[in-house]
């Protein structure tokens, strides 16, 4: 018999007189003649429970079913008498596919802490916590393609190894392999003939293509070699990078906003089930959060007025907070979650804190540079124009001691039909802890990679 999802079973609108289903035990539960077992295939939050009674092919077996075990059930989809859900299934026949070990199978209990569960984050996936936030991952994974398609962007897979810096930070993980030696030569060398790293950011080599396809994105794996051990911080994440021929940053922050507001609607309407579990028992005002997102136009700000305002908050930060330094996250959490309460574009960022590739300003103290400040998180997104004039580009990577020849292809962008363009970059696993109200940025992974934690 085909198997039928236990998602689809459980959103049936009549009962069925034969069905089966594949699964694995979350709970059971044993009378003298027949036993309850709560069955969940990963489809969706729920289970839905199984009744077997000594009728039943296999029955047997059942004492074998504990919790973690894979089975496959087949039967009747009747009505349910009990509180809850509407369906159940009457089984006629048991069958034990992969049996769990209780007294090794480390998810007995129903409640488990985060620190223990990103120990075994193999096996993590099936709590609900867990199972309910890869879901979202999934289903924000496929909003954001839907977004850019919808517009006509084209989708670009640019590459994780690269031999430039994007940023000028120098944090970078190296990558090393010898080359194979030719015949007779007795030697080998750098695989590249040149150092090879894992790219912290896909955006220079897609502005190429935005200067010939006109919109395109990136939605991949970056990295970066930072020994940090944070909760914000992770040494491989994902990131939404789309650049814009013919833009500026107006058009920059207008498509920021409209991408955020897409996959909050997203989130509220085609993640519901999952998202309440996130709002019942690791914070209530998720979803409240997400709806003031669409409620109205996002505030803007220009960096000097920003600082203004936090100097006139009367809080006493951590960090310094004067022109020209930059915002750390203490700061823009305050004007997302205080001053604005909500989310808030801040423009004009000084130069001299922004990377080498930012647009100046007719002022020659600032960068046509923004950042999405939202609540919880602090910095969600961070973009620019990019600088299209070739002389002040050359200009700006001399300044910053920055070997010209490493940038030689992405300087001759701008000798070759030069254009006004802009882009910005969404750390997608930030996004995640903004929908699910979840602290930690190795809880939003499938396997987190941060200072001294590999697991495999």
């Amino acid at each position: 018999m085909e198997r039928t999802k236990i998602k689809a079973a459980l959103a049936s609108e009549s009962p069925s007189d034969a069905i089966c289903i594949k699964g694995w035990v979350r709970t059971r539960r044993d009378a003298k003649d027949f036993s309850f077992l709560e069955i969940n295939d990963g489809s969706c939050l729920a289970g839905i429970q199984v009744v077997a009674d000594s009728a039943a092919e296999g029955f047997g077996l059942v004492r074998d079913m504990g919790t973690g075990a894979a089975v496959a059930v087949s039967g009747a989809l009747i009505a349910s008498p009990g509180k809850g859900q509407k369906w159940e299934i009457r089984a006629t026949r048991l069958e034990l596919i992969g049996a769990a070990d209780p007294e090794t199978y480390p998810l007995q209990k129903k409640r488990h802490s985060d620190e223990f569960l990103r120990q075994i984050a193999h096996l993590r996936p099936r709590t609900n916590k867990y199972g309910a936030l890869f879901r979202i991952r999934s289903s924000l994974s496929l909003a954001i393609h839907d977004f850019f398609a919808a517009r006509g962007f084209v989708y670009l897979h640019t590459p994780i190894l690269t031999g430039s810096d994007c940023e000028g930070a120098g944090e970078l993980f190296r990558v090393t392999a010898q080359a194979p030696c030719s015949p007779g030569t007795g030697g080998a060398g750098d695989f590249f003939g040149k150092p090879a790293y894992l790219t912290v950011s896909g955006q220079l080599a897609a502005e190429p293509f935005a200067l010939a396809l006109g919109d395109v994105y990136t939605f991949g794996p970056t990295f970066r070699a930072e020994k940090s051990d944070t909760p914000r911080h992770a040494a491989e994440f994902w990131m939404v990078e789309p650049e814009m021929a013919f833009a500026d940053l107006t058009d920059d922050m207008d498509m920021a906003e409209a991408f955020l507001k897409h996959l909050a609607a997203h989130a509220l309407t085609a993640c519901k089930d999952d998202l309440e579990l996130f709002a019942r028992f690791v914070d209530t005002t998720v979803l409240a959060t997400l709806e003031t997102f669409l409620a109205k136009p996002f505030a803007r700000l220009p960096y000097a007025e920003a600082i203004d305002i936090l100097r006139a908050s009367g809080k006493n930060f951590e960090y310094p907070v004067s022109f020209g330094l930059d915002l750390q996250t203490e700061h823009e959490r305050h004007l997302a979650e205080v001053h604005v309460k909500g989310p808030v574009l801040v423009y004009d960022y000084p130069k001299d804190i922004k990377a080498f590739y930012m647009r100046q300003n007719d002022d020659g103290k600032t960068v046509a540079a923004m950042d999405l400040l939202v609540p919880r998180v602090g910095e969600l997104i961070g973009g620019s124009a990019r600088e299209e004039r070739l002389d002040v580009l050359t200009a700006r990577i001399t300044e910053l001691s920055l070997p010209l020849e490493a940038y030689g292809w992405y300087l001759d962008t701008r000798r070759f039909g030069s254009a006004p363009h802009a882009g910005f970059g969404l750390g997608f696993e930030r996004l995640l802890m903004m929908i699910t109200g979840v602290t930690n940025i190795r809880d939003v992974i499938a396997y987190p990679r941060a200072y001294n934690q590999l697991e495999f």
